[in-house]
């Protein structure tokens, strides 16, 4: 997306020249950083999957700012300077005033689904609320943006070039912000720059708004920089409450509070969601015997003699650390992905926890799972993986809150790996919660036609001699599923071990294990039957329990989004609502994004409605600039979710695609302008670049990304800039040249230029949400075809456009330059 051509008799009246290139470099920073901030803030305050409608409103906010410079006549009469300062303090103002509303506003998003009630209507109002002022605090650096390159006419080139180095140290700079300080500070640094961009752009004679601009900067600078300590976020009503905690710090990849809940435990939430347990530990394995009739010693008990080489990915606060100390493992890797989670047993509550990465054979790892064990040229006894919702099955699955989570670890690909890292005689264990093992063990299920994929892919004909499952059936707060994976047949001496383990493990009892008889529900036949027999039997389940891999890897979404749509209107207590919250949440927030989109992009166009109906060609251009608008999302998110793999964190996947695409983005559109002349010729030739592009990332890019999963993250992040290089360049041209070519169509090229903006950005705002939707259902790689599809149909119809005859005396400044601004 990008910013309206600004014609004035004003443009004259500027700020001086270099005020202007530090003005718009400072204002796409501080938008850059407000968007991040607010991912994090969001994902904390409500859920994981609300990040996107972060980056749609975002584009949404900075679009509307463009199409309000061009149809209220106030802002296309008033002065550079005057704008640029009202903007940067309102929304300096705007900032600072909407992370109070979004931090403390109490909400129950779950409430919404009780149709008819006050709670419903409420909660609803105030998720639209937060999505308003999301919306608001961008629009200030999109009036900023827009006047700057509307009147930048032959500096156009350099501002914009300032634009993206903005942006670029932006994308840079976030995480190691978030990290230091902590979002909420974070997005007050981003209020402080617009604050500072104001007052250098006031004149001095102006003594009152100068001193008010004094004061703002004044207030903010603290707040900024952590010397004062902002209103703490307040997480929604199904989230775990922090007010007890003993500590709480903000990671790259997810909150961490520490709530005591007795002498000798703590409870750490993880973005507010119940994520695990630290123990008091005194560092002597004898004190530990409570593991003895925990479902933790499964493991154990079946592999025998304690393991050599054991390693744990999700090692969180210990808890499993613990467990493999008593049963005497003599070395163990245990990964944990966020550093705050770690830094608890090294720093923090070192002393509480027994100093875990001092003990004997212990060795702690900051890593991604999947990341570490490509790196790794070890082999294992003992694989074990500690599902994330364990701890908190009832709190998870009421919430959705891994509905739209990509699961990676639980891919088959991901099952394979781990199976090639086993000895001879090693296993790998996963546990899930469970809401009723019982009735709908859907997790477990799932996790069982995954792994029969990935037998199979190493050429194991016959899954059911490689697997036990177990479950702890407790009739209370939820079950704990227990399966166990050898790359070698399970021996009978192993199912005679952990047959004779069970009765010292309270609620425990056995679903399948070879030559044993098969317990009950859909879990045995989905491991004995043959693959035929087991693909209908899933197909028939009334959940969606086929194998997860890493073209769709969301393990958690057991139904799609037809049956939510059927079901919307029944009230959320009717159903399970592990089934159904995190798909109705999806549907609500692309109905958010639309209304708010027809409201703030297209609405506007009443106030030049005699101008907008002179408009030659408005159809074709709207199915031009449409195409674009959804297209470009398309490859956007998917590649954003395609890469959390391979760069391990993801914020990390956010930021730097965004910054890649938006670099090399801006690039294609400065290239753009060699070509302006004969657009409909070069939109093929574009099309048969962005066609290769695609056949490469659908059936290329994981190949080369597996291959240097094992290289450091610096090395990662220069093949990812690389990667998506040429996609950012081809993208970048198709908006500046059907812009260039509408604005020479008609005598009223600004509107028309506002109105092409206008229908991008309603399909961008919308295609934010609908790609995940659509990922979901189809996957990321036929996501990006239909990307390239949506692109197929943009190029016809800037063919079809050049063909319309254009206006002989159009101002020459209707050619136009437009950027993909810092957040798209």
């Amino acid at each position: 997306m990008g910013s309206p051509k600004l014609q004035t008799p004003e443009s004259g009246r500027v700020a001086s020249r270099s005020n202007q290139t530090v003005v718009i470099f400072l204002a796409s920073l501080a938008g850059l950083l407000l968007e991040v901030g607010y991912t994090r803030v969001v994902s904390y305050k409500l859920w994981y999957y609300y990040t996107y409608l972060v980056i749609g409103l975002a584009l949404l906010g900075i679009g509307s700012g463009g199409i309000f410079v061009v149809v209220v006549p106030r802002l296309r009469r008033a002065a550079t300077t005057s704008i640029l300062a009202g903007c940067s303090l309102a929304g300096a103002a705007v900032i600072a005033v909407g992370y109070v509303i979004v931090a403390r506003i109490p909400i129950d998003t779950v409430r919404i689904w009780l149709y008819g009630s006050a709670s419903s209507y409420k909660n609803f109002a105030v998720l639209a609320l937060i999505c308003f002022v999301l919306f608001a605090s961008f629009v200030a650096l999109g009036i900023i943006v827009s006047t700057l390159l509307g009147r930048a006419r032959e500096r156009v080139g350099r501002l914009y070039f300032a634009d993206l180095l903005g942006a670029g140290l932006g994308c840079l700079c976030a995480i190691p912000l978030i990290v230091r300080l902590g979002p909420p500070e974070v997005i007050m640094l981003s209020a402080l720059i617009f604050a500072l961009i104001g007052l250098v752009s006031l004149p001095r004679r102006l003594s009152l708004p100068l001193g008010a601009a004094v004061v703002l900067v004044v207030l903010l600078a603290p707040l900024a920089t952590g010397l004062v300590g902002l209103p703490d976020v307040r997480t929604e009503a199904t989230k775990g409450r922090n007010d007890n905690a003993a500590y709480s710090a903000w990671g790259p990849v997810f909150r961490v509070d520490v709530v005591p809940v007795s002498p000798n435990a703590s409870l750490l939430l993880h973005d507010g969601s119940l994520g695990s347990a630290m123990f008091k530990y005194n560092g002597d394995p004898k004190t530990l015997g409570r593991y003895r009739t925990d479902p933790r010693a499964l493991p154990f008990r079946t592999l025998g003699p304690p393991p050599d080489q054991m390693l744990i990915i999700g090692s969180a606060a210990g808890n499993e650390i613990l467990a493999s100390r008593y049963f005497g493992a003599h070395h163990i890797d245990a990964v944990e992905l966020n550093p705050v989670t770690l830094s608890l047993l090294t720093d923090h509550f070192a002393d509480f926890s027994g100093h875990l990465g001092d003990q004997p054979g212990v060795a702690l790892h900051n890593a991604d799972g999947r990341n570490y064990l490509a790196r790794s040229e070890k082999k294992y006894n003992l694989i074990w993986y500690v599902a994330p919702d364990s701890y908190a099955v009832s709190n998870a699955a009421s919430s959705g809150s891994f509905v739209l989570s990509e699961s990676y670890l639980y891919t088959s690909q991901m099952i394979e790996e781990s199976l090639k890292h086993l000895t001879s005689d090693g296993i790998m264990v996963v546990q899930f919660g469970e809401l009723n093992f019982t009735k709908a063990p859907n997790r477990t299920a799932r996790y069982v036609m995954t792994a029969r994929k990935a037998f199979e892919k190493i050429g194991i004909a016959n899954p059911a001699d490689h697997m036990i499952v177990a479950a702890y059936i407790t009739h209370q707060s939820g079950d704990l599923s227990t399966i166990i994976l050898k790359r070698t047949p399970i021996a009978k001496s192993e199912v005679d071990r952990y047959t004779a383990a069970l009765p010292a493990v309270p609620h425990m009892v056995t679903a399948y294990a070879p030559g044993v008889p098969p317990g009950p529900g859909i879990v045995p036949k989905l491991i004995s039957l043959d693959r035929q027999q087991a693909n209908a039997v899933a197909k028939s389940y009334d959940r969606q329990i086929s194998a997860v891999t890493d073209d769709k890897p969301f393990f958690w979404h057991f139904v799609g989004f037809g049956t939510a749509l059927r079901h919307i209107f029944t009230p959320l207590d009717a159903h399970n609502p592990e089934d159904v919250i995190g798909e109705r949440v999806l549907l609500l927030l692309l109905t958010v994004a639309i209304l708010f989109a027809a409201l703030f992009m297209l609405a506007p166009f009443f106030f030049v409605r005699r101008e907008w109906r002179r408009l030659p060609s408005k159809g074709i251009s709207a199915v031009y600039f449409a195409a674009l608008g959804l297209g470009f999302m398309f490859f956007e998110i998917t590649m954003i979710q395609r890469l959390v793999r391979f760069l391990g964190y993801p914020t990390y996947s956010l930021t730097v695609t965004l910054a890649s695409i938006l670099v090399f983005t801006g690039l294609g559109a400065l290239l753009s302008q060699r070509f302006a002349a004969r657009p409909g010729r070069v939109a093929p030739v574009l099309f048969g670049v962005l066609a290769c592009l695609t056949i490469f990332y659908v059936y290329g890019l994981d190949a080369v990304t597996d291959s240097l999963l094992s290289r450091s993250l610096g090395v990662r992040v220069v093949v990812t800039l690389v990667l998506l290089a040429p996609l950012g360049l081809c993208l970048g041209m198709f908006m500046p040249l059907g812009l260039g070519l509408v604005g020479a169509l008609s005598e009223h090229p600004d509107e028309y230029i506002a109105w092409s903006w206008a229908v991008n950005g309603f399909f961008s705002v919308i295609g934010s949400v609908l790609t995940t939707i659509l990922s979901m259902t189809f996957g990321f790689r036929r996501v990006q075809l239909f990307g390239l599809l949506v692109y197929g149909i943009a190029a016809f119809a800037l063919w079809r456009l050049q063909r319309v005859e254009a206006v002989p005396a159009a101002p020459a400044d209707a050619d136009v330059l437009v950027a993909e601004p810092a957040l798209a």
